[in-house]
């Protein structure tokens, strides 16, 4: 394979560390590297070009399934662009959800730091709500303070 680059390269070029590029292999975001008579990864221009389209979208924050549905599209040179369009549209929504949520909790932070004396007394309205146990369906007190987000389905976790 001429121009082929070592894994350490690879990442180099791509913005991508090693341990992403063997785990993005795993998990079929990338084919696996074609390999020297030593067994070493090599990888040539096209790998680079999705290694890097790989790291930009993971940059945006789309996760590994929604990855490999642009890559799908973006091989497909009859792809129509509404389909790439949905999947960005989706993420924008999920996106602004997390915003949500993020803003939330920043809302009860606040709330909590406000009431808090930051002085020398052991009492701490920020310890006390993070010790608060509440049972499922029932608010903690900070919950007062924050709109109910709804809650998030798992996703995929990043390595």
């Amino acid at each position: 394979m001429t121009g082929a680059v070592t894994i350490g390269e690879a990442a180099a070029r791509s913005g991508v560390s090693a341990k992403m590029i063997r785990y993005y292999e795993e998990v079929g975001l990338i084919p696996p590297a074609e390999r020297t008579a030593a067994g070493y990864r090599t990888y040539d221009a096209a790998d680079l070009h999705a290694l890097r389209f790989v790291r930009r979208a993971r940059d945006l924050g789309f996760g590994v399934d929604e990855i490999a549905a642009l890559l799908a599209l973006w091989r497909d040179r009859s792809r129509a662009s509404a389909d790439v369009r949905r999947v960005a549209v989706g993420h924008i929504a999920e996106l602004r959800r997390r915003i949500d949520e993020l803003q939330a909790m920043v809302r009860t932070l606040e709330h909590l730091a406000r009431h808090c004396h930051g002085d020398e007394r052991p009492d701490c309205p920020i310890l006390d709500d993070l010790a608060e146990t509440a049972a499922p369906g029932h608010a903690t007190p900070a919950a007062r303070f924050a709109p109910a987000a709804p809650r998030r389905q798992p996703k995929e976790s990043r390595p």
